[in-house]
């Protein structure tokens, strides 16, 4: 399969169609980026992205969402906010993964997810349907490493980025179409 422009748009449009989380995604991807900036980002806020990450599949293990949701309960409000500092004062991609991977709950995938939604033109969520579509598009060579280390994440996400730029869309554009490819 070959990633075009003409397809993406194609497929992001089935997914503003059809996913039933899209009103609410484009919703916090209009307000959460500037929370996030500007404050206040709160905790319902974060905890809202880490529910996203596992809901937004409904083939997701409940065994781990269950899990990963009760871990990030447990992280305290004071801790939250500090790692949220401190992703905003990172000036790596590595480095903002590492400041959330310091909260409960928060593995790469999970971090990455919190990346898309505090800055969306930087970032987009890690997963094995996404990836898939990657390699099947000769994008990437290997299977999805899972869980992806931070490595990882950085080279799928620098090859999002590439691809956007080459097709002339915006990450969350190509997210969409790779969600809706995936299916």
């Amino acid at each position: 399969m070959e990633l075009t422009a003409a397809l993406v748009a194609e497929k992001a449009d089935e997914y503003e169609r059809r996913e039933p989380f899209y009103e609410v995604e484009r919703e916090r991807l209009a307000t959460l980026p500037a929370a996030f900036d500007e404050g206040p980002m709160v905790w319902r806020d974060v905890e809202w992205v880490v529910r996203w990450y596992f809901r937004r599949n409904r083939r997701s293990r409940p065994d781990r969402r269950e899990r990963v949701e009760a871990a990030f309960r447990d992280n305290d409000f004071d801790d939250l906010a500090a790692a949220l500092d401190a992703v905003h004062d990172a000036d790596t991609d590595r480095e903002r993964l590492t400041r959330l991977e310091a909260l409960a709950g928060v593995d790469v995938p999970v971090a990455s997810a919190i990346l898309q939604y505090a800055f969306p033109d930087r970032y987009v969520a890690v997963d094995a349907r996404l990836w898939s579509v990657l390699r099947d598009a000769d994008e990437l060579d290997d299977s999805y490493p899972d869980p992806p280390s931070k490595a990882d994440y950085e080279r799928f996400v620098t090859i999002c980025r590439t691809v956007a730029d080459r097709l002339g869309v915006g990450l969350q554009t190509l997210y969409r179409a790779l969600w809706r490819l995936g299916s």
